[in-house]
């Protein structure tokens, strides 16, 4: 039991467990499940009983029984890292190596604060001679066992998403410790899930006074202030870093990196080359460089930069994915087999398994072999729905919840107001529905910058949601009801500000953030004058395109062709609404009729814009400016129907994408082919 470090101090907060979890830390496993059976039956679906439950059956050598326990554990709480420890425990004891090996990777993945499952690995590491894996596994080890056991709990509940435990548990150890400074960094981590921005700023920056020598303290200090787009102050913190530091290759590269999203890609990839000058060996700052050069439309030079960091590290995935994602790379039969083989490995990350599939996905596309990219897309995925908490029903509610509020008398009630800004454009939608071909169109304009997906406006609404400490939701959209003209006006002015770093001299620009559309209604009030599009794309190709691609971050609706189907659906009555409440507000564009009339649709926007046609838009490919989305070299030709009906090959697998979307949306014949 003690080797195991099974942490049972704390599990519930909603019952009394405390003698069943008593029984379990004294070896009396037949008395624990006595109690737990009881419990069962009134909460069946109680993640602390099914745990207490796989353990204590486990140990009385009842594996059905635990394996049963662990699958309902697993149902309800899909990305409980302590879950997929205990069936690596399950596994082990059973003699099943490679299925431990698998299920204790996902555990660390899921959940870095279990020391169990970093034990075994690095025992199976050190026997299998992977000494890099080993290496990695001893520094996490010592790591956690510096902790106090009440913050190696928080940590771990805090991976397990019970924010509100965590927060509880945090503060009452900094009443007792207030300047114990990796407690101060977790609950600026539950701060940072939270969306109180501010409050993690706060806590690290005094986290840093306290302990100044502390890198890592520091680093996460620059990435909250990165977070909030305070660019001067991240650089500062990054710059002492690397002075603090000058050896540490890593802080270097984030320095650079930090250049690299400044929009100095020129400079950012110097960095990177004296970087890999003291390590040419260093394969995630290879893969950096091969996104700058991508970045620039330097496609040869990234290329060799991904194959250079596939080269030194063959399980890198990311390196892998990153060629596919070029959208112009072809794999090589050599290269589709190594990937094969990769995948098959028990000891892969499963973040580098999902890279692996869906860059395979996309060579085996190339290839014609529809049936072994279909299987790919869909374990890829897979590995991301798992790890996603995207619920279609809480969607839903926050879609409806807009439609509810933002009514036609609630915007005439409140009146005029806001900041007069004619700035800012923002094209808005679904991914993959052609927003970044309209930004490079208009971004070709004199009279228009083209900048970013800019948080801005996600940010000012989660600041409105007021959700509490526990989790609990907030009372947006409702709560735009009591701004005053003065907030309004100041929401309007902030945007402005916060965003003039990404612009040039242009009296225009655009924010290309798609999930903007969920906030129109606050767009307006805080910015009437401000100019809208809609990106709309016909809903198979969009949506089978949404699932074929794997985002950087977030877009979790993504991930399933249902959730990608119910999200389109929800996004068209949505944007019906607004249609219905702003009439004139905003312009859809679609992807098709830009196909089908380039001149004519450019024409329509400009004039929807009031901005004099300029033929740069027309000739938008040989615009050099950089584009930092998967369309980035799609954008750098002219306008063609390459990305048209790419679903059609893969008919017999999308009925559940019909399903979610209905027949209203659809063609018939689209419909009677995925149907047959």
């Amino acid at each position: 039991m003690k080797e195991e470090q099974i942490n049972l101090d704390e599990t519930t907060l909603s019952i009394d467990l405390s003698d069943a979890t008593q029984a379990v830390k004294e070896s009396r496993f037949e008395d624990a499940l006595s109690l737990l059976k009881v419990l069962l039956k009134e909460h069946p679906n109680h993640i602390d009983i099914l745990y207490l439950s796989a353990v204590s059956t486990r140990f009385l050598k009842k594996f059905d029984d635990s394996s049963k326990h662990i699958e309902h554990l697993l149902f309800n709480a899909p990305d409980m890292g302590r879950a997929y420890q205990e069936l690596g425990h399950l596994n082990r004891d059973m003699g099943n190596e490679e299925k431990a090996v698998m299920h204790y990777r996902q555990a660390c993945e899921l959940n870095p604060a279990l020391p169990s499952s970093w034990n075994y690995l690095y025992q199976y590491f050190q026997k299998i001679e992977n000494e890099p894996a080993a290496s990695h596994a001893l520094e996490q080890i010592k790591k956690l066992q510096t902790l106090p056991g009440l913050l190696l709990f928080i940590e771990q509940i805090l991976n397990e998403g019970r924010l509100g435990l965590a927060e509880t548990k945090c503060r009452a150890f900094l009443k007792e410790n207030p300047t114990h400074t990796y407690a101060m960094s977790l609950l600026a981590e539950i701060a940072n899930r939270f969306g109180y921005f501010d409050d993690a700023e706060f806590l690290l920056q005094k986290a840093v006074e306290f302990k100044p020598q502390d890198g890592d303290l520091r680093l996460k200090y620059a990435s909250i202030l990165r977070k909030k787009q305070k660019f001067a102050q991240t650089t500062e913190q990054v710059n002492i870093l690397c002075d603090q530091f000058p050896n540490n290759l890593n802080y270097q590269a984030q320095k650079a990196s930090d250049v690299m999203q400044g929009g100095d890609h020129a400079k950012a990839i110097t960095m990177f080359d004296d970087i890999l000058e003291k390590n040419p060996y260093n394969f995630s700052t290879l893969t950096s460089r091969g996104h700058a050069q991508k970045t620039l439309g330097s496609t040869d030079q990234a290329i060799k930069s991904y194959q250079s960091a596939y080269k030194v590290k063959p399980d890198h995935g990311e390196a892998f994915f990153s060629l596919s994602n070029l959208k112009t790379y072809t794999f090589s039969s050599h290269e589709l087999d190594s990937m094969r083989k990769q995948i098959e490995r028990v000891d892969l990350s499963l973040r580098d398994k999902a890279y692996f599939h869906f860059a395979l996905a996309q060579g085996c596309e190339v290839q014609g072999e529809y049936e072994e990219a279909f299987f790919h897309l869909d374990r890829g995925n897979q590995i991301k729905n798992d790890q996603s908490k995207y619920s279609i029903e809480n969607m839903q509610r926050e879609f409806q919840a807009q439609i509810d509020i933002c009514t036609d008398s609630f915007f005439k009630e409140l009146g005029q107001g806001g900041h007069d800004t004619r700035d800012p454009v923002f094209i808005l939608g679904l991914p993959r529905a052609g927003s970044t071909l309209i930004e490079q169109i208009l971004a070709s304009h004199s009279m228009i910058d083209g900048t970013l997906e800019l948080p801005n406006i996600l940010s000012m609404a989660q600041s409105l949601r007021g959700d509490d400490i526990y989790g609990k939701e907030g009372n947006y959209p409702k709560s735009m009801e009591s701004l005053t003209l003065e907030q309004r006006g100041n929401f309007g002015k902030s945007f402005i500000e916060e965003t003039r770093m990404h612009r040039k001299d242009a009296p225009m620009f655009t924010d290309k953030m798609p999930n903007n559309f969920r906030h129109i209604g606050l767009i307006h009030l805080i910015m009437p004058n401000a100019k809208i599009i809609d990106a709309r794309r016909y809903p198979l190709d969009c949506c089978f395109s949404m699932f074929k691609q794997l985002f950087a971050q977030g877009q979790e609706f993504t991930y399933g062709l249902r959730e990608a189907g119910s999200y389109y659906k929800s996004y068209v009555k949505l944007m019906n609404h607004w249609d219905e409440v702003l009439p004139g507000k905003i312009l859809r564009v679609n992807n098709e009729d830009v196909v089908d009339d380039l001149e004519g649709q450019v024409s329509r926007m400009l004039e929807f814009l009031e901005i004099p046609f300029e033929e740069a838009c027309i000739s938008f490919h040989e615009t050099e400016r950089l584009v930092r989305t998967p369309s980035s070299e799609q954008v750098r030709k002219p306008v063609n129907k390459d990305g048209m009906e790419r679903w059609k090959p893969y008919s017999k697998n999308l009925k559940p994408l019909l399903e979610s979307l209905g027949d209203d949306l659809l063609k018939p014949e689209d419909i009677s082919l995925i149907n047959n």
